[in-house]
């Protein structure tokens, strides 16, 4: 079934400019055409946006969405001014391996449709907070049942009572061997405190070796090797990127590895926003995340990219949307041009700008995800 979506006030294709006075033809799960509205081919359904803005869909994809329990305590002492260290992945980890499949499963199906009704069409999310072979293989197939890209973080920290070298054995041996049927990606939480260089090369090359594409939290909590590490092994993205040296920008700037930032999660954890701007006048390609666990929204994302971090309304909609297909090295998505898959997300809104310029107020009007009316 075809459908003709008029009506447009501005148009975000992410080839070029926006376009005014525009209109998209979907057909099945793929646009079928763009272009002036006054040309628009017959469909079978139309939909008169009445001059609302429409995006691409936003692209999450840096999310940990495959988890039990809450730390608001957490949350709590970091607001009160405790540091953050990462250890309030233990008291995930302790959850999750507790949980049921049944009880993860629903978790995700929540914070998908979530993600889904605030505009987010595509979505990657990891393992990590089961840190056994058996809780890693199931967190895996529960999420490749439900997401679009599925990436292998054993390497997330080291399990209480664990020898750091022994659990790197066990996450490049057994754990990846048996993870490696339901994920496209492996990831390594390359900080102090967590896996370090050596343990962090060793992660990723065996995940390479494996055939999987190679993702990087790094530069999170201090400077460090993580992105250096990333464009050497040619990693599709190194996330966080808090604290970056220039050597760390040029080394961004003169590669293919995407630099994607999460600011909701640098404001929850009290951290620096990244300089993102020092990263766009580089050169360098920049995505936009979420990190959802279960953290926050990708309008909240972009607009604080906006208002804090010196993007542009444009950049940080392209870095939301095709920034972040470029991290997930996917052409079909976060674009909105024929051949591509059919994700569209209206504003109640006539321009992309209103996410800034309202901060905090609820634009999402319609999405359509692979074709389908999903809100």
């Amino acid at each position: 079934m075809s459908i003709l979506v008029t009506g447009i006030g501005e148009l975000t294709t992410n080839d070029g400019d926006p376009l005014a006075g525009a209109a998209v033809v979907i057909d099945g799960d793929r646009i079928a055409w763009v272009g002036a509205a006054s040309s628009a081919p017959d469909a079978d359904e139309c939909v008169d946006v009445e001059g609302r803005a429409v995006l691409p869909g936003w692209v999450d994809s840096h999310t940990h969405l495959v988890f039990a329990g809450d730390r608001t305590a957490e949350f709590r002492a970091r607001m009160a001014g405790e540091p953050y260290t990462a250890g309030g992945i233990a008291v995930t980890v302790g959850a999750t391996r507790a949980a049921t499949d049944d009880e993860l499963a629903a978790g995700l199906r929540k914070h998908i449709a979530e993600a889904v009704a605030q505009g987010t069409t595509c979505i990657e999310t990891k393992t990590g907070y089961g840190l056994t072979v058996d809780d890693e293989v199931r967190s895996a197939r529960i999420a490749a049942a439900q997401a679009d890209e599925i990436t292998f973080l054993g390497a997330h920290l080291v399990p209480a009572g664990t020898d750091a070298e022994s659990y790197v054995d066990l996450v490049t041996g057994p754990m990846l061997d048996a993870v490696a049927p339901y994920v496209r990606w492996a990831d390594v939480f390359c900080e102090t405190g967590a896996f370090d260089e050596a343990q962090s090369r060793a992660v990723l090359k065996a995940a390479a070796a494996k055939g999987l594409g190679l993702r990087v939290h790094g530069n999170q909590l201090g400077p460090g090797p993580g992105v250096r590490l990333a464009v050497e092994l040619g990693a599709a993205s190194v996330d966080h990127c808090t604290y970056l040296t220039q050597s760390d920008v040029d080394a961004l700037a003169s590669s293919d590895t995407v630099a994607t930032l999460l600011p909701a999660c640098d404001l929850s954890t009290r951290q620096s926003l990244p300089d993102a701007r020092a990263l766009l006048d580089a050169g360098a390609t920049v995505a936009l995340a979420s990190n959802c666990n279960p953290g926050s929204s990708m309008a909240y994302c972009v607009t604080t990219a906006v208002l804090q971090m010196r993007m542009s309304v444009a950049e940080a909609v392209r870095a939301a949307t095709l920034g972040g297909a470029q991290a997930l090295r996917r052409d079909d998505v976060g674009v909105i041009w024929p051949g591509a898959r059919a994700d569209l997300h209206v504003l109640d809104a006539p321009s992309a700008t209103h996410l800034a310029y309202r901060p905090g107020v609820p634009l999402t009007w319609a999405v359509w995800r692979a074709g389908a009316r999903a809100r």
